[in-house]
């Protein structure tokens, strides 16, 4: 049973239009009365519709020389919606009860979601043929949004742009950084990017394959037998990728998960401490071999929620009532398994070339992973930040790490490590959901990224159901 948000009656109350708040719009912009959320559509090209939902923060602090930041969240998959899973699974003002998340990111930052690709949570196109097949063009439909709700708008211009992604996300997050240069020196872009930050991101595949087997024989979830199945396949994938079949690539991976599965007796694959079914936000449902892997992946929407219900349920239900803009005939991740398959022959290419292009550039990089992730594990993310070609890894390879505090109980959360506009942190006891696991460490990690100044006081309702 959904329960009421802040005292809110669940019998929405009339929303305040707002074309213009954040400039002109072509689709449907919609908000609350108090002008603390806005949302809306963009259609970044014929026949495709990108949602958007932006909250303001209620702790917001603009001192001039520090002002405050927006944060873009990126949600992976491909198909796995950040309006729902980040918004109300991770770091957005309500949970999925509808209930105020003491942890909100809403602390540090304005925060935009974005259902992206199109074809995703709310987002939608009125052909197949308009779903993109790149990260790239990805990364172009986010720029066209980007353009609409910023150029119009000195507010949104004056606060520095931060790019967070979670696992897939990160591919999504270096095409995008680097659209979004080309875009601000061509003139065509008025914002202040203030760098991307990758969670847990799927930036090098082939690292990542090659991790699990040895790392889950040295945690004794596989035997010998099964780290050689795993290692067979994982040398099979990595010929794949060098002779440039990633489509075969992305078939082998969902092989390679399967039986990672299987000789693990289920492990999880968002947190390598658990079995599968523990996880409170990867995907439950047992199938097919080959479903587990490519489902697990493409949405894992399956969790169920305190109040007894599912994600599904409380977007195509509540919130779809809220938000009133979505279209009758659209159901939230309606779409989301033809996102999947509409980037299958990307899905498995590597972006290191980008993330070396953005150091290069001077854009601020940080790359974040929780100790006990699997899917992009720790060991393949130090693996391919080795592989970069930028000038500055030596150096922060050979930096001293620095530990990470939070709670006041003197225990280590975490270590962190910088050289020039590259940055990363190691996050402990955090799963591939860093935010969910490790909330106070990562609002402290948040703040350091954004310079965040001192929040204000203010009240703990940051959202409701109005």
């Amino acid at each position: 049973m959904i329960r009421r948000s802040l005292g809110s009656p669940l019998s929405l109350a009339p929303l305040l239009l707002l074309l213009f708040f954040y400039g002109h719009f072509a689709d449907a912009a919609a908000g609350t009365a108090d002008g603390s959320e806005e949302w809306g559509y963009v259609t970044v090209r014929p026949k495709a519709h990108m949602f958007w939902w932006l909250y303001r923060s209620p702790h917001r602090v603009d001192n001039g020389s520090s002002p405050w930041p927006v944060v873009l969240w990126l949600q992976g998959g491909p198909g796995a919606s950040g309006v729902g899973i980040g918004n109300f699974q991770e770091i957005g003002p309500l949970d999925t009860d509808l209930k105020p998340r003491k942890s909100t990111w809403l602390q540090k930052a304005d925060l935009l979601f974005v259902d992206n690709p199109v074809g995703t949570g709310y987002s939608y196109v009125e052909d197949d043929k308009a779903l993109v097949k790149t990260d790239y063009e990805a990364a172009a439909d986010l720029t066209a949004l980007l353009k609409e709700l910023f150029n119009g708008n000195e507010q949104l211009q004056r606060c520095p742009l931060y790019v967070v992604a979670e696992s897939y996300g990160g591919k999504y997050a270096v095409t995008l950084g680097l659209s979004l240069v080309k875009a601000i020196q061509a003139g065509e872009l008025k914002l202040q990017f203030g760098g991307v930050a990758l969670g847990d991101s799927w930036i090098s595949p082939e690292d990542y394959v090659f991790s699990w087997g040895p790392l889950l024989k040295d945690l004794s979830r596989l035997d010998i037998n099964g780290l050689q199945r795993a290692n067979s396949i994982a040398e099979k994938i990595r010929e794949q990728i060098q002779s440039g079949k990633y489509k075969e690539a992305t078939s082998s991976w969902s092989e390679l998960e399967s039986v990672i599965i299987q000789s693990s007796n289920s492990v999880d694959m968002y947190n390598f401490l658990l079995d599968e079914a523990m996880d409170p936000i990867s995907l439950k449902t047992v199938e097919l071999p080959r479903s587990i892997a490519m489902r697990k992946y493409a949405k894992y929407l399956g969790s169920k929620l305190a109040s007894g219900g599912d994600l599904d349920s409380l977007m195509n239900g509540p919130i779809k009532g809220k938000l009133k803009i979505i279209p009758k005939n659209e159901s939230w991740g309606g779409q989301s398994d033809l996102v999947f398959n509409a980037l299958e022959n990307d899905f498995m290419k590597p972006r290191l070339a980008e993330v070396d292009e953005l150091l290069s550039s001077g854009v601020n990089v940080t790359i974040y992973n929780g100790q006990v992730d699997l899917i992009c594990a720790t060991k393949g993310t130090e693996a391919w930040v080795e592989k970069l070609k930028w000038e500055g890894v030596k150096n922060l390879a050979s930096t001293e790490r620095t530990p990470l505090y939070c709670d006041g109980d003197g225990a280590t959360k975490g270590f962190t490590k910088s050289y020039k506009n590259l940055h990363f942190y190691w996050i402990l006891g955090a799963g591939h959901f860093v935010p969910v696991d490790q909330p106070c460490v990562a609002l402290k990690m948040l703040s350091e990224i954004t310079q965040s100044p001192a929040a204000a006081v203010a009240p703990a309702a940051a959202a409701s159901m109005q």
